[in-house]
């Protein structure tokens, strides 16, 4: 199941994380009652969402929430808005971000949702009220104590803001229904930079596990979205030299490092980084076979497959996004001389902030932005120290490790609760 056709066309995010899960499993002799128990998600709604457009037209939007496993918290899951959304995609989400936040000791279970639409073409007051519609169809779902939702792709504070809202109007007000909120709605200190701050922390414990220095390295971020735009921005504030990046319209090259900040403008500015003088412009599919140390995929799912992992000139590479590597091309990495951290410990740094700023809003106090960036560090590098020793220690890749130690954690608090009793 390994040929190119194959690998090309795999996009389904659920059968990626079973595939994933499975390997992971297959090492820890988990019985064939516990894996199902493992792989199925607790609840999953599919909602229709009528919309009231500009044009006096009403459209109706497909919506989801999917609640993977709650036995180490509650739910907790950000909410996409993409033409590509689908229940199985939002699915294997949900159990990615069950396993990430485990493998942070993070007290909360996985969940995921999405709406299917273009946001590109709505305006302002479509999506408010797109997403007004979205928090009534799943209002008895969702809750500071049940499920939190979180930005993700094509969402943002603003968005979180509408939910928190809208929730509120029902519940009382209730800021930890979201996190990734403005900070004057009770959001945290470095929650919109936290995913790639998070991902530039771990390439920094990298190098220096490999006794180098950030200026003496060179990396391609693709997809410029908040978590690419805030990974490049950090790492070459670290002194890594970003050497390319990429939108969903084209990539952009420079030998000598493209200026981060002016390229953020110039697309805040343009909506794209389309004309951008700051470097090369060359087809956004071919920055991820240019030359470089560290590849960070930083946008969707497959962008590494079997058409093309051949031609990556980079050693390393750091999953940003959810499921970048096709899975059927992951075991013939190592051949190819790759090494993948994965993104269950890559990009945890959103959800990391995102827990903090639920316990800011708990409490009713707020953090400031040092001791934000401090607890960050800490909760980073305490996963990044335990796979690579686990890894090291039984000579399994680093995706398997991070999957056992979350595996370990779930499969113990089921176990501790009476939820889930076997011989494991």
């Amino acid at each position: 199941m390994n040929n190119t056709s194959d690998t090309e066309s795999f996009t389904d995010c659920h059968k990626a994380s079973i595939m994933q899960f499975d390997r992971a499993a297959d090492l820890m002799s988990l019985d064939s009652e516990l894996r199902q128990w493992l792989n199925t998600s607790f609840r999953e709604l599919s909602v229709r969402i009528p919309v009231r457009m500009d044009d006096g037209n009403v459209r109706v939007f497909s919506g989801y929430r999917v609640q993977h496993n709650n036995v180490r918290g509650p739910h907790k899951g950000g909410l996409r808005y993409h033409p590509d959304v689908s229940l199985s995609d939002v699915r294997g989400l949900a159990a990615w971000m069950t396993w990430k936040c485990a493998l942070l000791d993070l007290p909360l279970g996985g969940a995921k949702g999405g709406i299917t639409c273009n946001p590109k073409d709505m305006s302002p007051g479509e999506l408010e009220r797109l997403t007004r519609e979205y928090v009534h169809g799943t209002g008895d779902l969702i809750g500071p104590l049940k499920d939190i939702p979180a930005p993700d792709i094509n969402t943002n504070a603003r968005i979180m803001g509408w939910i928190m809202d809208e929730y509120s109007k029902r519940q009382g007000y209730s800021p930890g229904v979201v996190t990734g909120k403005p900070i004057e709605l009770g959001g945290s200190s470095g929650r919109e930079d936290a995913t790639g701050r998070g991902v530039s922390m771990i390439v920094s414990r990298w190098a220096q596990k490999e006794n180098k220095r950030l200026n003496q390295t060179s990396a391609v971020v693709q997809g410029f979205g908040n978590v690419g735009y805030h990974t490049a921005l950090h790492l070459s504030r670290l002194g890594c030299r970003v050497v390319a990046v990429s939108d969903s319209v084209t990539g952009i090259i420079n030998k000598n490092g493209v200026d981060i900040e002016a390229a953020g403008r110039h697309k805040k500015k343009k909506g794209s980084l389309s004309g951008f003088a700051g470097g090369e412009s060359i087809p956004r599919d071919e920055v991820v076979t240019f030359q470089c140390d560290y590849l960070i995929p930083a946008a969707l799912q497959n962008v590494v497959h079997g058409g093309n992992f051949q031609k990556i000139q980079a050693r390393i590479i750091f999953e940003a996004a959810n499921g970048p590597i096709c899975p059927y091309t992951e075991p013939l990495l190592p051949g190819a001389g790759i090494t993948v951290l994965p993104d269950i410990l890559v990009n945890g740094g959103g959800v990391t902030v995102s827990y903090f700023e639920w316990v800011q809003n708990i409490q009713h106090f707020q953090w400031k932005g040092e001791v934000v960036q401090a607890e960050l560090q800490t909760v980073m590098n305490r996963a990044f120290d335990k796979v690579m020793a686990l890894a090291q220690e039984r000579n399994i890749s680093f995706r398997i490790a991070a999957y056992i130690l979350a595996i370990e954690k779930v499969v113990q608090a089921g176990h501790l609760r009476g939820i889930y009793q076997s011989q494991y």
